[in-house]
Parts: structure tokens; C-alpha cells; sequence
């Protein structure tokens, strides 16, 4: 049996299979955003019930809140992200071949970015507040720009690692380190008291919208 050699692009999905993917997911996302733009109250409502368990929880676990505190702000923050995949740029563009791939993920990133800044000024949502607050946070709630930001990345890393062969041993390991760091970043945002939960779950879900029409673009548009 024919294996590709590490380093050069492997097989991907069906542009077929990206397209279904990106449908779906922006589907539920423009779902969950006319829901926090009207305010839904059962959402609303489980919204605030979770948040208040939640922050009880923090406020009587310092050390774990603390703990959060720098995986979100150091580890799985936007900027760290951002510099992750802008080390991954850097290698495609230096391969040469890969220039295209360099400035489609450059661009795919830049995309996120814009989306998720124009949504939070668009919706406007307030963030949670506490008289007591464990974190502090910018700009409006809704999406979640750490949740949002983690789950494109990630998406698109793992999708190139796959394109380009990555064995199995490292194909697992990249895997798990990224389910743990967009679950947990999301997490983190709850605990803290500084999102929503809908704006975590939007988050997820716009970012992996953006990582599948990113896909979908790159198999239609490749030269």
C-alpha cells in the first residue's frame, strides 16, 4: 500500500463534504444568534442560571480560579492563538510551494477576526456582571472571541496536519491538545464570569463555520 510522504499534501475531504459541514454550522450559528438578539427568555434564563452557579463556584475555589486565569490569559488566549498559527505560516511560506496555503491561512485567520468584531458590535450583548468579579473582560459579549478564535484555529491546524500527512502518533496528539484547549478556553470563560454560555457555544460554533468555508475555499480556489 502506497503511503504519501510526511511533508506533502495527502488527500482531503470532498469539497462536497466541507460544503455540507459549512452549511450546518452556520445554520445553527445564525440559529443561536437570532436567539441572544431577541433576547429568548428560556435562553436567557438558562444563561443566567449557569453563570450564577458558576461564579458561586469560583468565588469558593480561588486556586482553581486562578488556575483559569492564566490558561485563559496566557494559554489559550486570542494572541496566543494567533502567533500559533502564525508560526504555521511562516513554515508553508517557507516551503515555497505552499505560498498559496500561507496566505489562504492568513487570511482564513484574519476573516475570524473581523467576523467575530463585527458580530460583537452588532448584537451589543452585555457581558455578565457580579458585585463581586473573580476577571474582567472587553468589548460585548457575544460571540466568544477566546472560543471563537481557539476553535478556527485549531480546525484549520488540524485540517493542514492532515493534508500534509502528519503520522499517527502526532495526528492524536495534535488532536487531544486541541479538543482540550477549545473545550477548556470555553470553559474557563463561564468560570470566570466573564461570558455567557450561549456566547461560549456561539463561539464554537462560528468558529468552526469559518475553519469549513476556509476548507471549502482552499479545495474550490488552490492553484
Amino acid at each position: 500500500m502506497h503511503h504519501p510522504p510526511v511533508g506533502s499534501p495527502a488527500r482531503s475531504p470532498a469539497p462536497r463534504t466541507a460544503a455540507r459541514a459549512a452549511a450546518v454550522l452556520a445554520l445553527c450559528s445564525a440559529l443561536l444568534l437570532a436567539l441572544v438578539a431577541v433576547r429568548w427568555p428560556p435562553l436567557i434564563g438558562v444563561d443566567g442560571d449557569i453563570s450564577r452557579t458558576t461564579h458561586h463556584w469560583a468565588l469558593d475555589e480561588p486556586g482553581l480560579t486562578r488556575l483559569c486565569r492564566i490558561l485563559t490569559d496566557w494559554v489559550w488566549d486570542p494572541l496566543t492563538m494567533r502567533l500559533l498559527s502564525a508560526v504555521a505560516v511562516v513554515w508553508l511560506a517557507w516551503r515555497r510551494s505552499a505560498w498559496w496555503t500561507a496566505l489562504w491561512l492568513a487570511a482564513a485567520v484574519a476573516a475570524g477576526l473581523l467576523l467575530q468584531q463585527g458580530l460583537k458590535a452588532a448584537v451589543d450583548r452585555p457581558r455578565p456582571v457580579w458585585r463581586d468579579p473573580v476577571d474582567s473582560a472587553h468589548y460585548a459579549a457575544f460571540p466568544s472571541g477566546h472560543a471563537m478564535t481557539a476553535t478556527l484555529v485549531c480546525g484549520l491546524l488540524l485540517w493542514l496536519l492532515h493534508r500534509y500527512g502528519a503520522g499517527r502518533a502526532l495526528w492524536r496528539t495534535a488532536l487531544t491538545l486541541a479538543l482540550v484547549s477549545v473545550v477548556g478556553v470555553g470553559l474557563t470563560r463561564v468560570w470566570l464570569g466573564v461570558h455567557w454560555p450561549s456566547d461560549v457555544v456561539g463561539g464554537w460554533l462560528l468558529g468552526a463555520a469559518t475553519a469549513a468555508l476556509a476548507v471549502l475555499v482552499h479545495r474550490r480556489r488552490r492553484p
